[in-house]
């Protein structure tokens, strides 16, 4: 048995009395941390070949702890490895196996590095795979989405502004504005991954050490872009979990804002869409209903994930340099993050692909509410009118067509030319809802064929 486990921790040495089993419960992390195993050990055989490479440790140390980390790795993959809540936490708990296996060593494998760093630095490799993850996912949703908009461009959809009829817009151009928002959260994703993926490992408890490490070459063997340059800030930094959180945040809220136009949406008061039965509950009491849960329970992650924002900007802000213990609370937030974030993306990606769109009902909520009424303004400015004056004239007409109950569409032409004798038989075209959507055709506009544009441009963004 080795050392460490007969003594239950590296420190104990030191101390007269053992920790009680409550501060052991209280102050262990290995149950939640253990998700960090294979970067744990990806960054020991790392720093284990530098060390070999440096002549601070022998070949056949070396040797010994990657055969050591083959059978850990076997063990853990297979449901074998004993983690002891003894050893606290993930790094531990592997150092006592590998020591257990391999002897000296093993021991020797912690030359050079402290906890302080190797964590700092299995989080960091944990989360840039994460962030790859992360980002295919919200390139699926994002083809997704494209995918349904290539679908309806042709749907004409009340645009609402303060949720009121505003303008009539292209129901895929609607899909293609939360494109563009999974598209910036990808771009920040990636930025992210550039400040996570830099190595704190060589740092050692916060000084550095009087080993001659080639911290550089540990970069490099995993692919990390390049070394932190304090040490007291590589072992203390969570700046890169913050804004990884952050990142993630904004992804959910966008999530949460399209949530609540699908929930709307689904409503029989709007009656546009369908969502596959499969993400949708029935009622225990009422057999009529059909309960867009999925967007519902998305629309609450947020807060959720919005939170573990908070936590962690709370956990941070307090703390003098360097390393305190306060930073073990870093990881359950941010692995919860990561798990909501993923599995809202995944179950999104899905659902959104088999959304139906009802383009009878979207049609006759555009003719509601006057959504052609700029329409006739820009008309009249076209006539020579100022936009002003022209404003307050189709005012004037939709107040007549209200009184009347009808759209503006509806009203005889000598009673539009009431209003302004310039106005002739052209302006029924104008004030249609397919014209009104022809007539935006500029670059971002509803028009459907700038619409089509910008699918292309998706299309060609998203294979690349």
């Amino acid at each position: 048995m080795s050392q460490l486990e007969t003594k239950s921790q590296a420190w104990s040495a030191l101390f007269s009395e053992p920790m009680s089993d409550l501060v052991k419960r209280y102050t262990a992390s290995v149950f939640f941390d253990k998700r960090l195993w294979q970067a744990d050990i990806q960054g020991s055989l790392a720093h284990a070949a530098m060390l070999a490479r440096q002549g601070i440790i022998g070949e056949q140390d070396l040797a010994a702890i990657e055969k050591g980390m083959a059978q850990i790795t076997g063990e853990i993959e297979s449901g074998a490895f004993d983690w002891k809540l003894d050893l606290e936490d993930v790094h531990l708990n592997i150092e006592a196996r590998l020591t257990q296996l391999v002897g000296d060593a093993g021991k020797r494998l912690h030359t050079g590095r402290s906890r302080n760093d190797q964590v700092a630095t299995d989080v960091r490799l944990w989360l840039r795979g994460e962030i790859d993850v992360i980002t295919s996912l919200l390139t699926e949703l994002q083809q997704a989405l494209v995918g349904l908009a290539e679908q309806n461009v042709d749907v004409v959809m009340p645009g609402f502004t303060h949720l009121q009829v505003a303008q009539p817009v292209s129901f895929g151009h609607h899909m293609l504005a939360y494109v563009e928002m999974f598209a910036r959260d990808a771009e920040r994703m990636q930025d992210v991954r550039k400040r996570v993926n830099r190595l704190p490992l060589g740092s050692a408890a916060l000084a550095g050490t009087t080993y001659p490490l080639d911290r550089e070459f540990v970069a490099e063997r995993l692919g990390m872009d390049g070394v932190s340059q304090n040490s007291l800030d590589a072992v203390s930094d969570r700046d890169f979990a913050i804004e990884f959180t952050a990142a993630a945040s904004l992804a959910m809220v966008h999530i949460s804002r399209l949530s609540e136009e699908l929930i709307l949406w689904m409503s029989q008061n709007f009656g546009f869409i369908r969502i596959p039965d499969r993400f949708t509950t029935g009622s225990s009491i009422m057999p009529q209903k059909k309960n867009p849960d999925v967007p519902e329970l998305a629309r609450g992650k947020t807060g959720r994930v919005v939170g573990h924002l908070m936590a962690l900007i709370t956990l941070m802000k307090g703390q003098p340099l360097a390393y305190n213990k306060d930073n073990q609370e870093d990881k359950e937030p941010l692995f919860d993050t990561v798990d909501t974030l993923k599995d809202t993306l995944r179950i999104f990606a899905e659902m959104m692909q088999g959304i139906t769109v009802n383009a009878a009902a979207m049609e006759q909520a555009a003719l509601r509410g006057y959504a052609t009424a700029t329409d006739l303004a820009d008309y009249l400015v076209k006539k020579g009118l100022p936009f002003r004056d022209a404003h307050e004239t189709v005012a004037h007409a939709v107040k007549e067509a209200s009184s009347r109950g009808c759209d503006l569409t509806e009203l005889p032409l000598q009673v539009l030319q009431q209003f302004n004798a310039a106005i002739g038989e052209d302006v029924y075209e104008v004030m249609s809802l397919r014209g009104s959507l022809n007539a935006r055709n500029t670059l971002g506009g509803t028009a459907p064929q700038q619409v089509r544009a910008q699918i292309a441009r998706h299309r060609e963004r998203l294979a690349a």
